[in-house]
């Protein structure tokens, strides 16, 4: 049976059956410091753009991450930004099965049956390899990732843990077949890199001149296509649901 994709619906339905499908995030380095004598992981990068004054063009507060203005962590780094270095991916995720089985099975049964199932399907969202990430009172990096999100036509909101589809279908079940349904989500990736810059700064009467130093680190962030909820209402997972038949 040809495939159909998945339309937006107003009416919601109970689930009978649940499938889950997992994005997946990475953060590598890219390039070392433009200071070759102070190279840094990947890990310490991803942590000086997390501690960083500014975000995504965004001021931050020292308690967005923990920090405090005695007891500490501060500020490590100036400015933070992520760049997409990569168009944005579109692909189909995993398909899950999302409904119990509907057979016509019956010894004595000689015509279809139509079957009326209500199911649902829910996608799991991607998160970051690097624990730094995913804390912080804001979001951490990974939740300042929906700004570049939502630059996209095909948008998902990474602040959310999963996002469900659901709908009714009515499908005549031939004899001898059994039925149940499976959903295939739409995904889509990022990919990009995050750029940290620390300022240079001028020698003082206690302290020593720095140099400005720059770090580079990629991420590589997947997540599911979501559709626009219907009156104010999140928004369900896109993706393409299938009758599939096997032999009882």
């Amino acid at each position: 049976m040809a495939k159909r994709r998945f339309k937006n619906k107003k009416v919601r339905y109970v689930a009978i059956g649940a499938a889950i499908t997992t994005g997946a995030a990475v953060a590598t380095v890219l390039l070392p410091s433009a200071n070759a004598a102070d190279e840094k992981t990947a890990e310490e990068i991803i942590r000086l753009c997390e501690r960083t004054k500014v975000l995504n063009g965004e001021k931050q507060a020292l308690e967005d991450f923990g920090g405090h203005g005695i007891a500490g962590p501060s500020f490590e780094s100036d400015t933070c930004d992520f760049v997409e270095t990569t168009k944005l991916e579109f692909f189909d995720g995993p398909t899950e099965k999302v409904s119990i089985d509907f057979p016509n099975c019956e010894p004595n049964s000689t015509k279809p049956t139509e079957a009326e199932f209500k199911w649902t399907a829910t996608v799991g969202q991607g998160e970051g390899k690097y624990t730094a990430t995913q804390q912080g009172a804001g979001g951490g990096l990974f939740g300042a990732l929906s700004g570049s999100w939502l630059k996209h036509k095909g948008t998902t909101d990474i602040t959310v843990d999963t996002v469900t589809a659901s709908d009714s279908e009515k499908i005549p079940v031939p004899v001898g077949k059994v039925l149940h349904m499976e959903f295939t989500p739409k995904m889509q990736r990022m990919t990009g890199e995050w750029r940290v810059k620390i300022n240079a700064r001028e020698a003082t009467t206690t302290t020593n001149a720095v140099p400005e130093q720059n770090y580079t680190a990629s991420e590589v962030v997947e997540g599911p296509v979501i559709l626009p909820g219907v009156a104010g209402a999140a928004g369900i997972a896109d993706g393409t649901p299938d009758p599939v038949f096997t032999d009882c």
